[in-house]
């Protein structure tokens, strides 16, 4: 596998919109979102990349969601699909974008080796309704999770140095099998599927929120309604 960091990016929260706005997509909002690149070795460490936050502290960051991966690849379908050239790398906030990689090759435990850093994949992204409110597409949210191209989170285990151009080598695959399209699958496609949900909540390296839902969808046998995550304040 041969992945390369063709870009990295970052930013602190920001606060944008209008506060009387009638419309929901115009009103004010703060979100961690809004990413610029940086060139040169730049510190990862256990939480976060340097000079990088996020605003909703309760979802996003944290060891479990150190970095945010996206395959620069996606962009292109994007562009297409929304008819518009402004989504391009860093709109999805990533952290780092990736080339020669996708969903399907990637899975939940991998562990690289990327400059000076040791990083984990850990769960993938949810999307939540904030990427929507930046493209002005209610449904975006939806659509990034229908068709599987959400991108990923990593834990760092080692913390140091990375800077663009440096390639991710595979140091362990503990479990090929549940790669983040399987895990987006069982999550949101197949969700009746208990053996499946209950077969992934028992993967130890899954982040623990994950984890955490998929049990309870068993024990309830109920899956959680996803409209506010997705929808929010746009409605």
């Amino acid at each position: 596998m041969d992945i390369l960091l063709k870009e990295i990016f970052v930013g602190k929260p920001k606060t944008v919109g209008q506060k009387e706005a009638i419309e929901p997509m115009e009103r004010e909002w703060t979100s961690g979102i809004f990413k610029e690149p940086v060139h040169g070795p730049i510190w990862v460490g256990k939480t976060n990349v340097s000079g990088d936050g996020q605003a909703d502290l309760k979802n996003h960051g944290g060891p479990e969601k150190a970095i945010f991966a996206y395959p620069s690849s996606h962009y292109l379908y994007w562009q297409e699909e929304l008819k518009t050239a402004d989504i391009r790398p860093g709109g999805m906030g990533e952290n780092f974008s990736l080339e020669y990689v996708k969903e399907e090759q990637i899975s939940i435990g991998d562990t690289f080796q990327v400059g000076e850093v040791m990083i984990q994949v850990s769960q993938p992204r949810q999307p939540c309704w904030k990427p929507a409110r930046r493209f002005k597409r209610k449904e975006l949210a939806l659509l990034i999770q229908n068709t599987g191209k959400t991108g990923w989170y990593f834990r760092v285990l080692q913390e140091g140095t990375v800077q663009e151009g440096d390639k991710l080598i595979l140091l362990e695959r503990p479990h090929p099998e549940w790669t983040i399209a399987q895990c987006n699958y069982v999550m949101h496609v197949d969700k009746q599927n208990m053996e499946l949900a209950q077969e992934l909540a028992n993967i130890e390296l899954l982040a623990t929120n994950w984890r955490k839902t998929l049990a309870d969808r068993v024990d309830k046998r109920q899956v959680k309604d996803i409209r506010k995550r997705v929808l929010g304040p746009n409605e």
